[in-house]
């Protein structure tokens, strides 16, 4: 009986040993399993804590910025800026044959002409700058004035015209553009007939302008006429003109017609201008101008003589007749060897082979693109080419 009593005994001691041996390792389990949730909670609070002044420091920088008048906005813009345009360009300059830009940079300008602005006003919108700035990929427009032609020339209807100018220009500054101010002679063949009109018209515009890089002034289109010479009426004309610009603007670009409409160039480099920053202007019509006017461009070049094509086309010379596309993919693949700017004739809805727009579009229609003419759609794919 005590044998059984002590068997008894023995095998309570053991269940009561197990069962604290297993409650002392479940305990342990629990408190091991408590400290890595502990562990897991202080990290997740401690991340929490790192991302919450993570954006505390991130709205201080917006409220930053906005302080002193930026935001993210203009912090990305400023990063992807158009190195096309003005505000990334500045003033430009001519150094020997090259136009470039205030960092020093070799540049080119590349845009449309307007036909005259005594008549064809009504297609310089600010819709369709916008367009041809963005989607056509240009980044300057040349502003045609007349001068004498009738009752509609500059020098007989001023006031009209002073207020056209000034609305492209404005226009043209806010789409980050640079603009032309063209006199343009024509059946006026010497630039000295209307010399005292062209003094008071650039003194009163560059004066105006005077503080704005993006204003470029062309001081005569295109001399002309068999008596017309470089030395006897192109440069003395310059020669007057010039220092009138210079005097209110005096970083300013300033582009010098040539005689026989802008092709007779060789005179300039046996008796260039005596100023900085004059570039000589060149025109062609791809159906009439072929390698010969490349050739004196070249001569010039070589020269170190700026050339700046102010004007060119697809027809021939008039402006009209067919379209010469081949001859005109052959000037630009020179133009862009050289590096040459260019402007393309003409941006209006003249009935006229050479003009981008149907002759039945206005400014009021919704979208100029629906209007192309064949020479707007050529031209236009040409702009575009050179953001691919």
């Amino acid at each position: 009986m005590n044998n059984k009593k002590i068997y008894i005994f023995c095998a309570v001691i053991i269940i009561l040993a197990a069962i604290l041996t297993i409650v002392f390792i479940n305990r342990n389990n629990f408190r091991k399993n408590v400290g890595l949730q502990s562990d897991d909670n202080q990290s997740n609070k401690t991340s929490i804590t790192n991302n919450s002044e993570n954006n505390n420091s991130s709205t201080e920088q917006d409220m930053s910025n906005n302080s002193s008048g930026q935001s993210n906005e203009t912090t990305i813009s400023e990063k992807e800026i158009d190195k096309s345009g003005v505000a990334y360009n500045g003033w430009l300059s001519v150094n020997k044959k090259n136009i470039t830009n205030e960092k020093g940079e070799v540049f080119q300008l590349r845009g449309l002409s307007s036909h005259g602005i005594n008549w064809f006003n009504d297609v310089l919108t600010y819709n369709n700058l916008e367009n041809l700035r963005y989607n056509w990929k240009t980044n300057a427009f040349r502003i045609v004035v007349y001068t004498d032609v009738g009752s509609d020339g500059y020098v007989y209807n001023q006031g009209s015209i002073k207020e056209n100018i000034d609305n492209i220009v404005s226009i043209a500054s806010k789409l980050d553009m640079y603009v032309i101010i063209d006199w343009h002679i024509l059946a006026d063949n010497n630039p000295q007939i209307h010399e005292s009109n062209a003094i008071s018209f650039f003194d009163e515009l560059s004066l105006k302008y005077a503080n704005m890089p993006n204003v470029i002034y062309e001081i005569c289109n295109e001399p002309n006429g068999q008596d017309v010479t470089w030395n006897n009426n192109v440069k003395p004309y310059a020669e007057k003109v010039i220092p009138v610009i210079r005097k209110n603007s005096p970083k300013a670009l300033i582009l010098v017609g040539t005689p026989t409409w802008c092709t007779d160039l060789k005179p300039v480099v046996e008796n260039p201008l005596n100023f900085e920053n004059i570039a000589y202007t060149c025109h062609f019509y791809s159906g009439t101008h072929k390698a010969e006017l490349r050739d004196k461009i070249t001569y010039c070049l070589n020269s170190d003589i700026p050339i700046f094509i102010s004007e060119c086309g697809l027809t021939d010379a008039s402006g009209n007749g067919g379209i010469y596309l081949n001859d005109f993919k052959e000037w630009i693949n020179f133009i862009n060897n050289n590096n040459l700017s260019w402007f393309y004739w003409s941006f209006s809805n003249k009935n006229e082979a050479s003009a981008a727009l149907s002759s039945n579009y206005n400014g009021s229609n919704s979208n100029m693109d629906d209007y192309l003419t064949e020479s707007g759609s050529f031209i236009k794919s040409i702009f575009q080419s050179y953001n691919k």
